[in-house]
C-alpha cells in the first residue's frame, strides 16, 4: 500500500515561515517589555488591574500583528505566484490555450505550474487537431458533394429522356440504359471509396491483425495480376525473398493498398513497358517497392499525389474515382505502423512500403 507523503516543500517552507514570524514577534514583545522596565513605565505593584490589562491587551495585539506582517512579507512571493499561477488557469480556462507560466523554485507550486503547462499544451494540440479534423471534414463534404453531384445529374437526365420516351429506336433506348448503369456504378464507386475513408480516419477503427509472410502473399497477389497485366501490354519483373518475412497486418485492408498501387501502375504506365516490384529487408523493417514508366509526372510534388480528391490528369478524373484511393491506401498503411513514400526519378513512379517485421 502507498503511503501518502505528508511533509513537502510548501510544509516545510510554511512551517519555517511561522516559526521566523512567531520568533519575530516575540523579539519584538520583548523589545517593548524591556524598554518598559528601561523607563520605569512598569514600576511594581503600582499598576491597577485595568492598567495591566490594557498592557497585556496592548502587547498581545502587537504580538499577533507582528507576527501576522512578519508571516505576510515572508510568503508574499508565494501568494504573488499563487495569484499568478490563478489568473493563467483562469485565461486557459477562457479559451487561451497554449498559455504558459513561468516556473518559479522547485516546489509543489512549480510542479503545479509544469502541469498546468502541459496541461495547456495538450488542450492546445488537441484543440487544434479538432480544428482540422473540422476543416478535412467540411473539405470532404464540399468535394465529395461535387464529385456525387456529376453522375447523379447525368443519371437524373437521362431517366427523364427515358420518362419521356425521348429516344428514336432500340439502339439509343440501350445506349442511354448502359449510360445510367455506367453512371450508378460510378456514384457506388464514390459512395464506397468515402464510406472507406471516413472509416479509416475514426478513432475507434480496429484491425484483424494476423501474422503472415509478406513475401508469400505478394507472390499470391502478383500471381492474381500477371494476365490483368499481360493484357495491357505490361511485364512484371520482380525481386522477393526466399526466406520468410513476418510482418503483423490486417491482410484485407493491406491486400486493398497493394490493388491501388498495382491498379495505378497498370493504369498510368507507359505500354508497352516493365513493372518492377522489389522486396527486401533491413532485418527490422520489410522495404516493398513498386515502380511503372509514366510518359510525364502529373504533378510537380509528387507528395501531392497522397492527398484527398488530388487527381493528376483527364483521365483520372475520367476514371470514376474520388481522388480517395492513395490517401485511403496512406492511411492504411500509417494505422499498421508503416509508412508509404513515392519518388520521381528518370521517368520512373516509384512508391516505397515500409513494413516493420515482427520481432
Amino acid at each position: 500500500m502507498r503511503v501518502k507523503r505528508f511533509w513537502n516543500k510548501i510544509s516545510i517552507k510554511l512551517l519555517i515561515a511561522i516559526i521566523i514570524s512567531f520568533a519575530i514577534s516575540l523579539f519584538i514583545a520583548y523589545i517593548i517589555l524591556y524598554n518598559l522596565n528601561r523607563f520605569h513605565l512598569l514600576p511594581p505593584n503600582r499598576l491597577s488591574v485595568d492598567q495591566y490589562n490594557l498592557i497585556v491587551n496592548t502587547l498581545t495585539v502587537v504580538v499577533i500583528l507582528s507576527f501576522i506582517i512578519s508571516f505576510l512579507l515572508i510568503i508574499r512571493n508565494k501568494i504573488k505566484y499563487l495569484k499568478l499561477i490563478t489568473s493563467s488557469v483562469q485565461n486557459i480556462a477562457n479559451g487561451k490555450l497554449g498559455s504558459t507560466i513561468v516556473i518559479k523554485g522547485d516546489d509543489e507550486l512549480a510542479q503545479l505550474s509544469r502541469n498546468i503547462n502541459l496541461m495547456s499544451k495538450e488542450l492546445e494540440n488537441k484543440f487544434e487537431h479538432e480544428r482540422q479534423i473540422e476543416n478535412a471534414k467540411n473539405e470532404l463534404i464540399t468535394n465529395i458533394s461535387h464529385d456525387l453531384r456529376t453522375p447523379l445529374t447525368s443519371i437524373i437526365g437521362y431517366l427523364d429522356l427515358l420518362r419521356k420516351k425521348e429516344y428514336k429506336d432500340d439502339e439509343q433506348l440501350t445506349d442511354y440504359v448502359e449510360t445510367i448503369y455506367s453512371k450508378s456504378q460510378e456514384l457506388k464507386s464514390l459512395i464506397n471509396e468515402l464510406f472507406e475513408y471516413t472509416k479509416l480516419t475514426s478513432p475507434d477503427i480496429k484491425l484483424n491483425l494476423t501474422v503472415i509472410d509478406l513475401g508469400g502473399l505478394l507472390e499470391q497477389i502478383i500471381g492474381e495480376y500477371i494476365p490483368i497485366f499481360e493484357k495491357a501490354g505490361l511485364r512484371i519483373q520482380k525481386s522477393i525473398p526466399v526466406e520468410d518475412l513476418l510482418v503483423t497486418m490486417d491482410v484485407e485492408e493491406m491486400v486493398r493498398v497493394y490493388d491501388n498501387l498495382f491498379m495505378n501502375a497498370k493504369i498510368y504506365s507507359i505500354k508497352p513497358s516493365f513493372i518492377k516490384i522489389n522486396l527486401d529487408s533491413d532485418g527490422k523493417n520489410a522495404f516493398l517497392s513498386i515502380s511503372n514508366q509514366v510518359e510525364e509526372l502529373p504533378v510537380e510534388d509528387v507528395n501531392l499525389l497522397f492527398e484527398r480528391f488530388y487527381r493528376g490528369d483527364q483521365a483520372r478524373i475520367e476514371d470514376g474515382g474520388a481522388g480517395l484511393g492513395l490517401a485511403i491506401s496512406k492511411r492504411i498503411v500509417e494505422i499498421h505502423g508503416g509508412t508509404i513514400t513515392v519518388d520521381y526519378k528518370a521517368g520512373w513512379l516509384t512508391f516505397i512500403i515500409e513494413h516493420r517485421l515482427k520481432e
